[in-house]
């Protein structure tokens, strides 16, 4: 898809589609009403005939405008004219542009970067369309043998300023919205994939595609054997069950100047999760292969740092594995020795992320790194506590805490702040080892966090539980591709 800036009043600018606002009650927008004279009233014949009324979302394809310089004008509800906010924008031009993508339009432009939106600028506004192009865009890597749907004919989009001075931004905001929208897709193509196609060895090869597309990006894939002489005792129990060989996938993008400390991020990538001996209840057990979203994620941003050639020096690690039954699988009561030293009692094995996650903690402090943001779909309890709608974040630094709200609100793609508090983490004391991997099912996700704690200790780190908001379930199941757009707004604030 081309994006493009235009600063062309809506009457004079020649498109297959023209997207406008309209308020509630049928009120038009200034660039509504500028095409409205252009084809002598027709748009608000069709108002007063009361087939729109201007709610927030509502669309409306008008064509045969006599007059008008766009082949077809798209009506968009933007709701009360002192109430559009960054969310309602975000609906509007979503709504629109799916409208679009079912006409036959080839190129189209967006008036409704035009309209006074609280809590965004030029730069959001265009940003957030071209994120909503991307969305509205994408195709699940499905292996339906049907006849594919046609590929829509839209191939250009504009986005309309209404100051020469605000140029610069909008095209800014395209650039960058376009490559937040190529590490989603890469993430939710790998997220969707069957777990018996994307296993630890794909995730694997698909990370060296990385270093194949971008000459300032190195992969690096460590197998079981050097696990073992790392002394990964904890990533090893949690594979021990699996056919398939774990990877501990480094991924390295440098952007910025040589010798500034990277900022790294760790992804759990379980391509599935049976729970192990503590097998899960079959019911909803294939959406586990979602379970390597946070390593998904990492490389999916690493993927559009690139693309986006951010001045940082950023590292993704991803330590991918199965966690299945048999006769070799760690059973409740195992200890092991993680690579810090200390040694953990495993009460349950459906809670392996976190086993995973603390060896690759370790690890990545031969880094130096500024900082560490591990990403997971580590618990079911921070759904039952935050639903589908925000992810959990902990921290054991209040700015950086701090930086990743403010991201997940620019974004739209929040994150809720929850405790990592002594108490929580006295609860995973254990009579025969240092700690266990459970501490019973009050504050879940919060003595979760704590277990991952006790590897950070001396690093500015935060941790981000996607499990109820990188993937949907039911009739649209399928990868959303969060948290990558608060991850990079994060970092895009950092350059």
């Amino acid at each position: 898809m081309d994006h493009f800036v235009v600063t062309a009043a809506p009457d004079r600018q020649r498109t297959d589609c023209a997207i406008v606002g309209v308020y509630d009650k049928g009120a038009l927008s200034t660039a509504a009403q500028e095409l409205d004279r252009r084809c002598g009233g027709a748009l608000a014949r069709v108002i007063k005939r009361g087939d729109f009324r201007g709610k927030v979302g509502e669309t409306l394809l008008v064509s045969e405008l006599k007059g008008s310089p766009a082949a077809r004008v798209v009506l968009v509800g933007l709701g009360a004219s002192d109430k559009l906010n960054r969310k309602q924008y975000r609906k509007a031009t979503a709504s629109g542009l799916a409208i679009v993508l079912k006409s036959g339009a080839r190129d189209a432009v967006s008036y409704l970067s035009l309209e006074k939106t609280t809590q965004t600028d030029a730069y959001y506004r265009a940003r957030f369309v071209a994120d909503a192009a991307a969305n509205a865009l994408y195709r699940t890597p499905d292996l339906k043998t049907a006849k594919k749907p046609p590929v829509p004919a839209l191939k250009s989009l504009g986005v309309a300023v209404a100051d020469r001075a605000d140029k610069a931004n909008a095209e800014r905001g395209l650039r960058d919205g376009a490559g937040i929208a190529v590490g989603m897709t890469f993430m939710r193509d790998l997220a969707n994939l069957p777990p018996n196609v994307c296993t630890p060895t794909y995730l694997a090869n698909a990370a060296k595609t990385l270093a194949r597309d971008h000459r300032n990006v190195t992969v690096k894939i460590l197998g079981e054997l050097e696990m073992r002489k790392l002394k990964m005792g904890a990533l090893l129990a949690v594979t021990a069950g699996s056919e398939e060989p774990a990877k501990f996938i480094l991924a390295e993008y440098r952007g910025g100047k040589s010798g500034d400390a990277p900022i790294v991020l760790v992804g759990k990538g379980v391509t599935f999760d049976t729970g192990g001996i503590s097998l899960k209840p079959p019911p909803g057990m294939d959406e586990m292969k979602f379970d390597m979203s946070g390593a998904a994620t990492v490389l999916g941003v690493l993927k559009a740092a690139a693309e986006l050639k951010l001045p940082i020096n950023l590292v993704a690690a991803a330590p991918a594995c199965e966690n299945m039954p048999n006769g070799r699988a760690t059973k409740p009561g195992d200890i092991v020795k993680t690579m810090s030293g200390q040694t953990v009692e495993i009460l349950n094995t459906d809670a392996e992320g976190r086993l995973i996650l603390c060896d690759a903690l370790t690890y990545v402090r031969r880094y130096k790194p500024a900082l560490v943001i591990d990403v997971a779909t580590l618990t079911g309890a921070c759904v039952v506590a935050l639903g589908n709608h925000l992810s959990g974040l902990f921290a054991n630094d209040e700015e950086l805490a701090q930086e990743l709200l403010a991201a997940g609100l620019r974004s739209e793609d929040r994150a809720w702040q929850l405790p990592v508090a002594d108490e929580y983490g006295d609860q995973l004391k254990s009579n025969f080892a240092d700690f266990a991997n459970v501490a019973g099912r009050e504050g879940g996700a919060i003595t979760a966090a704590c277990y991952l704690a006790k590897f950070t200790k001396d690093m500015r780190w935060a941790h981000l539980d996607v499990a109820g908001t990188a993937y949907m379930a039911g009739a649209n199941k399928g990868s959303t591709g969060r948290p990558v757009p608060m991850l990079m707004d994060f970092l895009l604030n950092r350059k």
